[in-house]
């Protein structure tokens, strides 16, 4: 008997629904991570804030940790991506256009579609060790791009920083801080200038570099 479009079409569509609803709790945790901590978030808000019953969402992950997990593999993704294909991309510029890149496109991820990296990512307030690996890894890739090129503008002239340690935390702290005042001004051109602005004190604070 031939198996009929509808027959075969329906599982798909199913999976299609299931992996947009997955997505969408993966979301809310992450919101909810960077606003309350691992701490403070439970899988109540977690419904909640999913408009989904607490049971249906052990549908989807059978604990706290496990959601956790994958937010966390989510923002993973979502930044270093984005962050290596920027990197790959600039290859064959300079190391100041390669860091310029690089600070702009982590800044519209942060003003964009992960403003909760930052938060999350950052050393504060206490994590099970179950996921201290997954934040660890997250950072070292992260740390791994930018040290890079920082490291060979030192090397050629193009940066000058007195300790290239030093300079990294400054870029991350400027750039974990950013979401939280950037984020909250609600007129579209001053926000995109102190995003230009950010960028431009990255570039002359960490490394000393002119943006011309």
């Amino acid at each position: 008997m031939a198996t009929s479009p509808k027959t075969v079409a329906a599982p798909a569509r199913l999976a299609r629904r299931r992996d947009r609803r997955k997505a969408e709790i993966v979301r809310e945790a992450i919101r909810l991570l960077a606003a309350n901590g691992y701490q403070a978030v439970s899988l109540e808000q977690v419904a909640e804030q999913a408009d989904i019953a607490k049971a249906t969402l052990y549908h989807y992950f059978s604990s706290k940790d496990e959601l956790v997990s994958a937010a966390l593999d989510a923002l993973t993704a979502g930044v270093m991506d984005r962050l290596e294909v920027v990197h790959a991309a600039t290859a064959t510029l300079s190391c100041r256009e390669q860091l310029r890149a690089l600070s702009g496109e982590q800044l519209d991820i942060l003003l964009g579609e992960y403003p909760e990296v930052g938060t999350i990512f950052s050393w504060q307030g206490w994590w099970p060790e179950v996921h201290d690996e997954a934040r660890k890894s997250m950072r070292r890739r992260h740390d791994a791009i930018f040290r890079t090129v920082i490291e060979a503008g030192m090397a050629n002239g193009q940066f000058h920083c007195e300790d290239l340690g030093v300079a990294l935390q400054c870029h991350h702290a400027i750039m974990n801080n950013v979401s939280s005042w950037v984020g909250q001004i609600d007129d579209p051109i001053a926000a995109a200038h102190a995003r230009d602005a950010t960028l431009a004190a990255v570039m002359r604070v960490v490394v000393a570099a002119d943006l011309d």
